[in-house]
């Protein structure tokens, strides 16, 4: 069994610095190490925690030794019930400059600063490692907030589609798989999972135009979906 399933198909990535953004803007919960302490931060509710949370750059020669290490632990998972559920697990590690104050939305408007280390985003790639200039200068995927809601509003209402969508699949998957289901959605496309009876892999499809706002979603999707119909009528065209 492998924790983050197989690597999609090629096309085009968000960045890891993206990726990380986008999956700390969507997390609901967070754990974080510091003082020797575990503790669980809930009800973050789509509340960014950089928001919250102040990095700065570390100090050469700044004592960080003296101050707490602090550790920041984030697991993205899919929204939908493929298998290996876990998309991917970010890690940010850094020193506090203050004391540290619960993130969640529910505490008041205290913050926390913290000498930035680095960013860990661990996916079925691999590991990659992000530094402060790079995560400032990313943002979150604009349907970061709402990719959850969208992959299982499109799973539970329009399975149908979600079929029609293998058309667009190169190759075309084979009898052996037996489900497929959406597991990501983001500005650059749909991620799908095609599970069969032993193992699965996972396929991207392409928007035709990288999504800037999440209202020009539904022109892009629909557009998939156009796409798809087209193929399907050109495979049943008499020879």
């Amino acid at each position: 069994m492998r924790l983050f399933g197989a690597p999609a198909s090629s096309a085009a990535l968000p960045t890891a610095a993206e990726r990380i953004r986008s999956i700390l803007a969507a997390a609901h919960s967070m754990t974080v190490i510091t003082d020797g302490l575990r503790s669980e931060v809930r009800h973050l509710d789509g509340g960014d925690p950089m928001g919250r949370l102040h990095l700065h750059p570390a100090e050469p020669g700044g004592h960080a030794e003296h101050r707490p290490a602090i550790r920041l632990e984030f697991t993205d998972v899919a929204p939908t019930p493929v298998r290996d559920r876990v998309r991917a697990r970010v890690t940010v590690l850094g020193r506090l400059l203050t004391p540290y104050s619960d993130l969640s939305a529910e505490s008041g408007t205290e913050s926390t600063c913290m000498e930035f280390e680095r960013a860990e985003l661990e996916t079925a790639e691999g590991i990659a490692y992000v530094g402060l200039e790079e995560l400032d200068e990313a943002g979150p995927d604009p349907l970061a907030a709402y990719e959850a809601g969208m992959l299982t509003h499109l799973l539970d209402d329009h399975h149908d589609l979600v079929t029609l969508l293998l058309r667009l699949v190169q190759p075309q998957p084979t009898a052996a798989v037996v489900r497929a289901l959406p597991l990501a959605m983001d500005r650059y496309g749909i991620t799908l999972r095609l599970e069969a009876r032993r193992g699965h892999r996972d396929v991207r499809l392409p928007f035709p135009s990288t999504l800037d706002d999440v209202e020009q979603s539904g022109a892009q999707i629909q557009a998939l979906f156009s796409a798809a119909r087209r193929r399907s009528h050109r495979n049943t065209l008499p020879a």
